[in-house]
């Protein structure tokens, strides 16, 4: 204001209206603050179009439209793996769905590698992170040996990770080293509080994959109901497919770069669990999916997982989580359970 002041000074012509319009216009910032503080607020001052970004929400409720017969198919396929298996399928247009103790609850194993991902990048669409700022990783934040850690096998002295970096190996090489330090970055408490905000229940992060590898109980604190996997799936294909990311389809050959579409496409180009939930479905089926396998003891095997979003070539989509867990079957059979019971989903609903 003073440099305006000074600007009036030297204009001769209209000098005392110059004067004028800075005293009044000083008064009125003045009366505008002091009244605002009155109040206890304090002015907005951010520039016009850096307003907050929105934080996550639920989506609304959907109607689940059962399909009997496709539950039966589900429980008779389940009988080969015994155990406890879990199942929720739901396609996202519609709301048909089928279900088989949908309410059980089961450890998650890996699979719990999405939560916690997509907790990180809401931080980083809030601009808490930046997903290119590197994170330092050391010997003391490796998963032990026979655990899967592909950054651990390359990196055997740790080393510098952008969150990206740390994503991808999270999620497309189910890494747990690079999981745990994503929950080093956003702690179980938050990511359980993410959770709650957009609406997902009945789904436990509590303990870190070091933890959990240490001791056969552990695995079960980290646990979901089918139910609430595929509500978790449900919010992440809502989130990619509108707002900014609208003209994004699932599967479209393109670089994604930012935001949720990162998360999802990097579920798609997920390595293992090729003979689950896709391994029975047309060649080239677009399956963003994240599994979780747990050890095998005194015969019984604690989890064999997947769940995951199946893109339908009549251009719908379905929402799906399989747990098998405490099972005495083979590893072939506990897939097989899994594929199959996709596959029985992709009958029934891909060519409505």
């Amino acid at each position: 204001m003073r440099l305006f002041l000074l600007f009036a000074e030297a204009v001769d012509d209209n000098r005392g209206m110059m004067i004028r319009i800075a005293f009044f216009t000083n008064l009125f910032v003045a009366v505008a603050i002091a009244t605002a503080c009155r109040g206890g607020v304090i002015p907005e001052t951010e520039v016009p179009g850096t307003l907050p970004v929105p934080v996550a929400t639920p989506l609304a409720k959907l109607e689940y439209k059962r399909d009997a017969e496709l539950e039966k198919q589900f429980a008779d396929i389940a009988k080969a793996a015994g155990g406890k298996v879990g199942v929720a399928a739901v396609v996202l247009e519609t709301g048909e769905a089928a279900f088989l103790n949908e309410d059980g609850r089961y450890p998650m194993q890996s699979v719990y590698k999405l939560p916690i991902a997509m907790a990180v990048m809401e931080q980083v669409r809030l601009f808490k992170f930046d997903l290119d700022e590197k994170v330092g990783v050391t010997k003391e934040d490796f998963v032990r040996a026979g655990m899967r850690s592909p950054l651990r096998d390359k990196n055997p002295n740790g080393g510098e990770f952008t969150i990206r970096e740390l994503l991808r190996l999270s999620l497309v090489e189910s890494d747990g080293t690079a999981s745990d330090v994503l929950l080093r970055l956003v702690p179980a408490v938050e990511v359980q509080s993410f959770l709650t905000q957009i609406g997902v229940r009945d789904m436990k992060v509590v303990n870190t994959t070091k933890e959990y590898g240490s001791e056969w109980k552990l695995q079960y604190e980290n646990w979901s109901t089918p139910v609430a996997a595929v509500e978790l799936l449900r919010w992440l294909a809502a989130t990619v497919r509108t707002g900014s990311d609208s003209d994004w389809v699932p599967g479209m050959d393109t670089e994604l770069t930012e935001g949720f579409p990162v998360i999802y496409q990097m579920a798609a180009d997920s390595n293992p669990g090729a003979k689950r939930l896709k391994g029975l479905l047309p060649s080239g089926t677009v399956v963003s999916h994240k599994t979780g396998t747990g050890g095998t003891q005194n015969g019984i095997t604690g989890a064999t997982n997947d769940i995951g979003i199946i893109s339908f070539l009549n251009g719908r989509a379905v929402a799906i989580a399989v747990f098998v867990s405490d099972s005495p079957a083979d590893e072939k059979t506990r897939e097989a359970t899994i594929a199959k019971i996709a596959k029985a989903a992709w009958d029934r609903w891909s060519k409505n």
